[in-house]
């Protein structure tokens, strides 16, 4: 894993971390949060490894997507132990992120964002 790629997975997972304790203490919040939000972050964390990427958009949104992927499972990772949600949502919460993250890591590119 490149520089950029991991510190993209290190912010991407405080930023899901965050939302995740959020949830846990205003449970009212978890319906809309949880989705909404770990997806956005999922956007926000591929267009970090994406803007950090020499290369190609398919080498972007590779990037994008393993790094809004990691961060999207380990921050559901937290929501099990939490007791917040089942264990098989890691699949849900892993494979929004992936798909966000890479766009994000696409757009980028496409916005005209410099590689680091």
């Amino acid at each position: 894993m490149g520089g950029s790629l991991v510190k993209a997975v290190g912010a991407g997972t405080v930023m899901q971390v965050l939302m995740v304790v959020a949830g846990h203490l205003l449970p009212d919040t978890q319906a809309w949060l949880f989705p909404i939000g770990g997806t956005l972050i999922g956007f926000i964390t591929g267009w970090l490894a994406g803007h950090g990427t020499l290369g190609s958009a398919g080498a972007r949104a590779t990037n994008g997507g393993i790094a809004g992927g990691v961060a999207g499972a380990l921050g559901s990772l937290v929501s099990t132990a939490l007791g917040d949600v089942p264990l098989g949502n890691i699949a849900i919460a892993g494979g929004s992120t992936l798909v966000a993250g890479a766009i994000g890591g696409v757009l980028s590119r496409m916005l005209g964002a410099k590689a680091v």
